[in-house]
């Protein structure tokens, strides 16, 4: 089923859902709960992604069992009574036990590749990449890609008891990766590095984020070395009574245009309901915002996109540019992928401009 939205431009595959949570092989002793929100690339002639696994240890009945990576960056299982008042499991994605939150899957990155963007398959021999120091003892997740002087950026989001933060791994061939550590502290995500300098800066899009005070809001960095960042503004802020009035995350790479750099972001509204919206940002100066989508440019409307492991969620951080072709791969109610065809010029024109 598919309802008709005035205000959502993308036209889904056809194939959708591109992967299952069945068509990924999981880890010994785990299962794939779900996979979310690839980073994605070309590579080879091929289209890539990085997919973001999330397995869990098999249930027990009256038990709630979940992993972690220990001290010596290996898989732990820890196993929680259901009835201990000390317990609270009403969210599916995290528990709290005694005070202390847990998440109740550990996320991995996987790659897969294809030769015609739709039908992807994991290649022999490929490597996949797992947390690996304290930092990301509860795993890690939703992995942007940047190309830049001929080598890819990873910036990825590190889960730990201690919060969460951004975190940089390099590579040139997929084969070796040089892990930089944390180059955003907690709390922070979505990160999205520009695909070219600016003026002989690096640039970057991020989201510290503040309970108390402001919000989940997107904000701009830059660097002269990838690893250190300064001068962070703030550039959109979220809308109170609109789609996007909880939260506003990065997606992708911005996109270069003659109009500025255009990027997509998702945006969320107090029921936790994930849709994609767009900014435009001045070409030399990208703190300025030209434009943002006043109505989404996509919502969850499918069947697959409304039910699932958290349903109502449409989410990116990957996609292809093929001229005025955006092909946006995305997850689906944080449990399949899926991908959607975008028109540039239609987004765009469907753009409000900020005064």
């Amino acid at each position: 089923m598919l309802l008709s939205l005035a205000t959502d431009l993308a036209e889904r595959f056809q194939a959708n859902p591109l992967l299952k949570p069945d068509d990924v092989k999981s880890s010994d002793g785990m299962v794939v709960e779900c996979l979310l929100n690839p980073g994605v690339f070309k590579f080879n002639g091929k289209t890539w992604m990085l997919l973001r696994v999330a397995e869990r240890p098999v249930q027990s009945e009256g038990h709630i069992s979940l992993p972690i990576y220990n001290k010596e960056g290996k898989i732990e299982i820890l196993r929680f009574d259901k009835n201990d008042p000390n317990l609270d499991y009403s969210d599916p994605r995290v528990i709290n036990y005694n005070g202390k939150d847990y998440l109740t899957t550990l996320s991995h990155f996987r790659l897969v590749c294809s030769e015609d963007g739709i039908n992807f398959h994991e290649p022999a021999n490929s490597n996949s990449i797992f947390g690996c120091n304290t930092l990301e003892s509860f795993g890690i997740e939703d992995c942007r890609v940047t190309y830049l002087e001929g080598a890819y950026h990873l910036t990825y989001t590190m889960v730990s008891q201690y919060g969460v933060g951004v975190g940089l791994i390099q590579t040139r061939d997929w084969i070796t990766f040089d892990r930089k550590g944390m180059i955003f502290p907690p709390h922070n995500k979505d990160c999205a590095i520009f695909e070219e300098k600016i003026d002989g800066k690096y640039y970057a899009l991020h989201r510290p984020s503040s309970p108390q005070l402001g919000g989940n809001y997107i904000w701009l960095a830059e660097s002269p070395d990838l690893l250190h960042w300064g001068n962070h503004r703030c550039i959109t802020t979220t809308r109170a009574g609109k789609w996007d009035s909880a939260r506003i995350g990065a997606g992708a790479a911005p996109i270069k245009t003659q109009n500025g750099w255009l990027e997509i972001y998702h945006g969320a509204n107090h029921e936790h309901r994930y849709c994609l919206g767009a900014l435009l940002l001045d070409l030399q100066n990208p703190s300025k915002v030209i434009a943002r989508s006043d109505e989404p440019i996509m919502e969850p409307i499918a069947d697959y996109e409304m039910t699932g492991f958290f349903g109502q969620v449409v989410f990116t951080n990957g996609h292809v540019v093929n001229g005025d072709v955006l092909n946006v791969y995305y997850g689906a109610s944080d449990s399949v992928i899926c991908a959607a065809r975008f028109s540039i010029a239609e987004i765009l024109q469907s753009l409000k401009k900020q005064v």
